[in-house]
Protein backbone atom coordinates (compact mmCIF):
# COMPACT_ATOMS: atom_id res chain seq x y z
CA UNK A 1 0.00 0.00 0.00
CA UNK A 2 1.44 3.50 -0.53
CA UNK A 3 0.53 6.40 1.42
CA UNK A 4 1.99 9.26 0.44
CA UNK A 5 1.75 13.07 0.03
CA UNK A 6 3.30 16.54 -0.96
CA UNK A 7 2.05 19.71 -0.22
CA UNK A 8 3.03 23.06 -0.58
CA UNK A 9 1.02 26.35 0.90
CA UNK A 10 1.62 28.98 3.61
CA UNK A 11 0.96 28.90 6.96
CA UNK A 12 -2.19 30.06 8.20
CA UNK A 13 -1.02 30.66 11.59
CA UNK A 14 2.25 30.09 14.10
CA UNK A 15 2.85 26.40 14.60
CA UNK A 16 1.49 25.36 17.69
CA UNK A 17 4.24 23.36 19.99
CA UNK A 18 4.08 21.12 23.08
CA UNK A 19 5.87 18.40 24.46
CA UNK A 20 3.83 15.24 25.20
CA UNK A 21 3.92 13.52 28.79
CA UNK A 22 6.48 11.42 27.39
CA UNK A 23 8.39 13.80 26.24
CA UNK A 24 7.80 13.68 22.79
CA UNK A 25 8.18 16.89 21.11
CA UNK A 26 4.89 17.52 18.89
CA UNK A 27 3.79 20.69 16.51
CA UNK A 28 0.47 21.07 14.89
CA UNK A 29 0.28 23.41 11.98
CA UNK A 30 -2.42 24.45 9.43
CA UNK A 31 -1.36 24.91 5.08
CA UNK A 32 -3.21 26.77 3.12
CA UNK A 33 -2.71 25.15 -0.60
CA UNK A 34 -4.10 27.12 -3.81
CA UNK A 35 -5.89 24.83 -6.23
CA UNK A 36 -4.85 24.27 -9.64
CA UNK A 37 -7.78 25.10 -10.77
CA UNK A 38 -10.78 27.69 -10.33
CA UNK A 39 -13.93 27.01 -9.27
CA UNK A 40 -17.43 27.55 -10.59
CA UNK A 41 -17.09 31.38 -9.05
CA UNK A 42 -14.55 31.41 -11.68
CA UNK A 43 -12.06 32.44 -9.33
CA UNK A 44 -8.83 30.18 -7.51
CA UNK A 45 -10.09 28.22 -4.11
CA UNK A 46 -7.90 27.18 -1.54
CA UNK A 47 -7.54 24.38 0.68
CA UNK A 48 -6.68 24.28 4.34
CA UNK A 49 -5.15 20.98 5.15
CA UNK A 50 -4.55 20.40 9.09
CA UNK A 51 -0.44 19.33 9.52
CA UNK A 52 1.13 17.32 12.65
CA UNK A 53 4.81 16.96 13.36
CA UNK A 54 6.99 15.02 15.39
CA UNK A 55 10.27 15.13 17.11
CA UNK A 56 13.04 16.87 15.59
CA UNK A 57 10.78 17.69 12.19
CA UNK A 58 8.50 19.21 15.26
CA UNK A 59 11.24 21.34 16.63
CA UNK A 60 12.06 22.78 13.05
CA UNK A 61 9.29 23.55 12.18
CA UNK A 62 8.36 25.80 15.45
CA UNK A 63 11.80 27.39 15.26
CA UNK A 64 11.87 28.04 11.55
CA UNK A 65 8.51 28.85 10.01
CA UNK A 66 5.47 31.40 11.44
CA UNK A 67 2.46 32.34 10.06
CA UNK A 68 2.63 33.16 6.21
CA UNK A 69 5.53 31.12 5.30
CA UNK A 70 5.76 29.17 2.27
CA UNK A 71 6.51 25.59 3.55
CA UNK A 72 6.68 22.73 1.70
CA UNK A 73 4.93 19.19 3.61
CA UNK A 74 5.98 15.19 2.70
CA UNK A 75 4.17 12.71 4.86
CA UNK A 76 1.44 10.29 5.09
CA UNK A 77 -2.51 11.11 5.25
CA UNK A 78 -4.39 9.84 8.12
CA UNK A 79 -7.59 10.53 9.71
CA UNK A 80 -7.99 10.04 13.41
CA UNK A 81 -10.39 9.45 15.83
CA UNK A 82 -11.40 11.10 19.09
CA UNK A 83 -13.69 11.97 21.55
CA UNK A 84 -14.32 15.38 22.14
CA UNK A 85 -15.69 17.18 25.91
CA UNK A 86 -18.60 16.59 25.53
CA UNK A 87 -18.28 12.72 24.53
CA UNK A 88 -19.02 13.28 20.58
CA UNK A 89 -16.82 11.15 18.61
CA UNK A 90 -15.13 13.16 16.36
CA UNK A 91 -12.39 12.43 13.09
CA UNK A 92 -9.83 14.85 11.78
CA UNK A 93 -7.94 14.19 9.31
CA UNK A 94 -4.27 15.21 8.68
CA UNK A 95 -0.87 15.16 7.27
CA UNK A 96 1.62 13.44 9.48
CA UNK A 97 4.89 15.28 7.96
CA UNK A 98 7.87 13.16 7.67
CA UNK A 99 9.85 16.10 6.03
CA UNK A 100 9.33 19.71 5.95
CA UNK A 101 11.02 21.90 3.42
CA UNK A 102 11.40 25.90 3.24
CA UNK A 103 8.73 26.44 0.09
CA UNK A 104 10.90 29.85 -0.79
CA UNK A 105 14.03 31.93 0.05
CA UNK A 106 14.86 33.53 3.87
CA UNK A 107 13.65 36.96 4.44
CA UNK A 108 16.06 38.44 5.46
CA UNK A 109 19.14 38.41 2.82
CA UNK A 110 21.91 39.18 5.71
CA UNK A 111 21.83 35.10 5.96
CA UNK A 112 20.75 33.95 3.25
CA UNK A 113 24.35 33.17 1.92
CA UNK A 114 25.72 31.42 5.06
CA UNK A 115 25.01 27.80 6.27
CA UNK A 116 23.67 27.24 9.67
CA UNK A 117 23.40 23.98 11.97
CA UNK A 118 19.94 22.16 12.28
CA UNK A 119 19.01 22.78 16.28
CA UNK A 120 19.45 19.00 17.83
CA UNK A 121 21.00 17.52 14.93
CA UNK A 122 24.76 19.25 14.64
CA UNK A 123 23.88 18.96 10.65
CA UNK A 124 25.24 21.51 9.17
CA UNK A 125 23.78 23.04 5.71
CA UNK A 126 23.51 25.66 3.48
CA UNK A 127 20.68 28.26 3.45
CA UNK A 128 19.28 27.39 0.29
CA UNK A 129 16.78 24.85 2.29
CA UNK A 130 16.86 21.40 4.25
CA UNK A 131 14.70 19.11 5.59
CA UNK A 132 14.91 17.79 8.90
CA UNK A 133 14.77 13.47 8.60
CA UNK A 134 13.68 12.09 11.94
CA UNK A 135 15.85 8.33 11.18
CA UNK A 136 19.15 9.71 12.81
CA UNK A 137 21.16 7.20 9.95
CA UNK A 138 19.71 8.78 7.01
CA UNK A 139 21.49 10.83 4.90
CA UNK A 140 20.17 14.68 4.13
CA UNK A 141 18.64 15.05 0.65
CA UNK A 142 20.44 18.31 -0.98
Amino acid sequence: MLNHIVIMGRLTRDPEYRATGSGLSVTNFSVAVDRDFPGQSGEKETDFIDCVAWRKTAEFVTKYFTKGSLIVVSGRFQIRGWTDKDGNKRRTAEIVADSVYFGGSKTSTADADRPYTVPSTGYTVPASGYAVIDEPDAQMPF
